[in-house]
């Protein structure tokens, strides 16, 4: 059966952006600059960018572009014992959906409190407490929130709807949630900044701080932003590219993509800090007292800022519908792409019909998504995405890059990305593949190691965190259990140097 392709090329550069541009766009990256030098972050913020998410994006696209394959079959060209790599990204980014949904399950949940501004003035008291009822601790799961798993069900349901026709349906749904939270950011930005107090919380979001510039930590942190926004070491870069043509321009797409998700970012500081500002002044204290990160500027700190907004309710109720919508387009990108990374990938090797794959894996994706949907869930939420989010992409990301540029090879890769590119990259794509980002990626993942050795992750019991390890290495066996299964398709271990990256 031939393998779909993206109706255009800018259905494929809009579901790229669309899947980078995620919700860590809206409340990681502005707490990220705020705390990490302010205006001076966008330094090593560049510098990461150009230096290591760029060339890793590049590279991502290459693999898949060329090979015609999603990265377990990617990696199995490359070295039949590096299939696994592929599994792990893609197992990781499966496990992600299950909670990611229910945190998109919230924000449905939210557009309808939004009508009427339900949690008033106390969005802290709201949230945890008439929303999502939360228990003492992970020891107690409590009871299913119901209207949460109703949002997790309509959650899922769209994914399917979405993902049904595969890049006929994708194409046709990113033409629409990618540019309309833009849209929405930028609307609300315009309102933010002229709010009373808006250029004070713009001040502590762009004023630089240069003497941050020399803790290594910060330099760390801006390569880590990078990674993690640019949906990096999932396999769903290796999968978009795969449904390209093999002439395909690699350098502009990953430029253009790269760019989106970062002005995206931007945006959101701007929309975010603008209102954290007059939130501050309103309250007649500091804006870092307000600042927040994470799911508490999404849920708390700035719902509280839309309950203080001149103009009444429907003002109020106006407000916040932007805001979750903007929240909801943000996301549903980034979790249907991490679906498409595993559907491609089982497609790939078991040659699984898509919607019976889709069908069963949205249920087991529900049935999962149960455990986050208890009150109890936001513990368990936090545990796992800290292992998956964190130290399984670091891995693969250093696992994925030594592969490509060392076993592959930086260079054969650089010539196939120039023939087919009207940029052409240098030879310091392939320094970058080779040693910055496995030395940077590794230096990172020895910095988060160290700080989980002298603080246990917050302060959670250590049988929860534990429990969270445990999934963690189990992710890699049931790797390389599903890389030593027979596979459906004669020419899925085919090497990579056997193959031309003409077209078949």
């Amino acid at each position: 059966m031939a393998r779909q392709k993206w109706g255009s090329r800018w259905a494929f550069v809009l579901a790229a952006i669309g899947s980078a541009a995620g919700l860590g766009n809206a409340w990681r990256f502005p707490y990220m600059a705020y705390s990490n030098g302010g205006g001076a972050f966008y330094i090593p913020y560049f510098v990461a960018l150009f230096i290591a998410g760029i060339p890793l994006l590049m590279a991502e696209f290459a693999i898949g572009q060329g090979l015609q394959a999603s990265a377990p079959k990617a990696m199995s060209k490359i070295s039949k014992n590096a299939e696994f790599i592929g599994w792990w990204a893609v197992i990781t980014g499966a496990i992600i959906t299950f909670y990611y949904n229910v945190i998109m399950a919230w924000i449905f949940n939210y557009l309808y409190y939004s009508l009427g501004v339900a949690w008033k003035d106390d969005p802290k008291g709201f949230f945890f407490g008439d929303f999502l009822k939360l228990t003492d601790g992970p020891g107690q799961l409590g009871g299913l929130r119901l209207p949460v798993v109703i949002g997790l069900l309509i959650t899922w349901i769209w994914i399917f709807l979405i993902l049904r026709k595969g890049t006929e349906s994708v194409g046709k749904t990113v033409m629409w949630t990618v540019p309309l939270p833009v849209i929405l950011l930028i609307l609300l930005g315009i309102r933010g900044v002229t709010l009373p107090g808006a250029a004070t919380g713009l001040n502590y979001l762009f004023e630089p701080n240069f003497a941050k510039l020399a803790e290594p930590r910060v330099w760390a942190n801006a390569f880590g932003q990078i990674f993690f926004s640019l949906s990096l070491a999932f396999g769903i870069m290796i999968a978009y590219g795969s449904y390209n043509d093999k002439k395909n321009d690699i350098a502009n797409n990953s430029i253009i993509t790269a760019l989106g998700n970062s002005a995206t970012s931007f945006l959101a500081g701007i929309a975010v800090f603008s209102v954290l500002g007059y939130m501050a002044q309103q309250m007649s204290v500091p804006v870092n007292e307000v600042v927040s990160g994470g799911i508490g500027l999404a849920f708390v700190v700035y719902p509280q800022a839309i309950s203080l907004i001149p103009g009444g309710v429907i003002v109020q109720s106006i407000f916040g519908l932007a805001f979750f919508i903007m929240l909801l387009t943000l996301g549903i990108d980034s979790a249907f792409s991490l679906v498409e990374a595993v559907e491609a990938s089982a497609g790939d090797k078991f040659k699984i019909n898509k919607k019976s794959f889709l069908i069963g894996f949205s249920i087991l994706g529900f049935i999962f998504g149960l455990l986050f949907s208890t009150q109890g869930g936001l513990y368990w939420l936090d545990i796992i995405d800290h292992y998956m989010g964190t130290y399984a992409l670091l891995v693969v990301g250093i696992l994925e890059s030594i592969l490509i540029g060392w076993i592959f090879g930086a260079d054969k890769l650089r010539e196939y990305i120039n023939s087919v590119s009207e940029i052409k990259i240098g030879k310091w794509f392939d320094f970058s593949l080779k040693f910055v980002i496995p030395l940077v990626l590794l230096f990172i993942l020895g910095l988060t190691f160290a700080d989980e050795i002298k603080n246990p992750y917050e302060g959670y019991p250590g049988w929860a965190l534990t429990t969270g390890l445990i999934v963690f290495i189990l992710v890699p066996v049931l790797a390389l259990i599903f890389a030593k299964m027979p596979s459906k398709d004669d020419k899925y271990n085919i090497k990579a140097t056997e193959i031309t990256f003409e077209e078949e």
